[in-house]
């Protein structure tokens, strides 16, 4: 490998862990508000993916214009999903069953999207897709760039929201500990619902940063839900932080390797990074402390 090819590799990395880790965000305010697995996350980033490629055909506007309506609604979604179906789910058995229910939505997204749209692959064509830039030798495509400053911004506000605002000042004290956040007059219940929306929200960011440089077709988040998972377990169950710096570093080593091995089989540092840190540590990485700091 080249030292220009390895610095176009690192820089692909840092663009692309950017946009894992606005994905895997919500996966990681679900468990910690609720304790729940949201397999449906995926399906729900696919979802936004294709409203924005809807709303650039019947409108020829740029789809990121989309999050005008997609942010809002995939926030109520969320505050109706979780005070219509797991309010609903026993306490002992949350995380479990949240599974089965989470699949079953998911299963429920992806035919109604085939429904709707047919099960065609569909790409969005913009005025800069096939546009580049030169960053110290490495060529960036300009999507990428859109995507990864999208996801930072994002990002941003979103640490803004949780260390700022009163309301996120109720969300970390009901992820760190309910029962005492309940002693001190927080409404759990209206808090874990706000925060399961907000979590949605980031998949209507998400699956419209990632229409912007993907093919996308109704099963893709089967692809998806695997390196997502991987990365908030080995980030830390619960901790944003945590899943934020797993994603930049298994973005990293995706990009590196995919030079000598291949797109596909690159992928695997998902799991072999899954598989390690459940036999070496199983409460992740860069979770613990970290978690209860943010």
């Amino acid at each position: 490998m080249t030292g220009s090819l390895l610095f176009q590799s690192l820089v692909l990395g840092v663009l692309l862990g950017g946009l894992y880790a606005l994905l895997a965000a919500g996966l990681t305010l679900y468990f910690g508000v609720m304790r729940v697995v949201m397999i449906a996350h995926s399906a729900f980033l696919i979802l936004a993916a294709y409203l924005a490629w809807y709303f650039n055909q019947q409108t020829g506007m740029d789809p990121l214009l989309s999050l005008v309506v997609t942010v809002p609604l995939f926030f109520l979604v969320g505050v109706g999903m979780q005070r219509l179906l797991i309010t609903r789910l026993r306490p002992s058995t949350l995380t479990m069953m949240s599974v089965l229910l989470t699949f079953a939505v998911a299963l429920f997204i992806e035919g109604m999207i085939g429904f709707v749209w047919s099960g065609t692959q569909r790409r969005i064509q913009l005025p800069y897709s096939g546009e580049s830039v030169e960053f110290f030798g490495a060529h960036i495509a300009v999507v990428k760039l859109v995507a990864f400053g999208l996801a930072a911004i994002s990002l941003a506000l979103l640490y803004l929201i949780m260390k700022h605002s009163k309301f996120g000042q109720a969300l970390r004290a009901t992820i760190q500990h309910r029962e005492a956040a309940q002693l001190v007059g927080i409404k759990t219940d209206r808090v874990a619902g706000f925060g399961f929306g907000l979590g949605l929200a980031t998949a209507a960011i998400g699956g419209t940063a990632l229409s912007l440089d993907a093919t996308i077709y109704p099963s893709l988040h089967w692809h998806w839900i695997g390196p997502l998972m991987a990365i908030i377990v080995v980030g830390g169950l619960g901790s944003i932080p945590g899943a934020a710096i797993a994603a930049m570093v298994l973005g990293i080593g995706q990009s590196l390797l995919q030079v000598p091995l291949g797109t596909t089989w690159a992928q695997t540092i998902f799991y072999v990074a899954l598989f390690a840190t459940l036999m070496l540590r199983p409460q992740g990485f860069f979770g613990g402390r970290l978690a209860q700091r943010f």
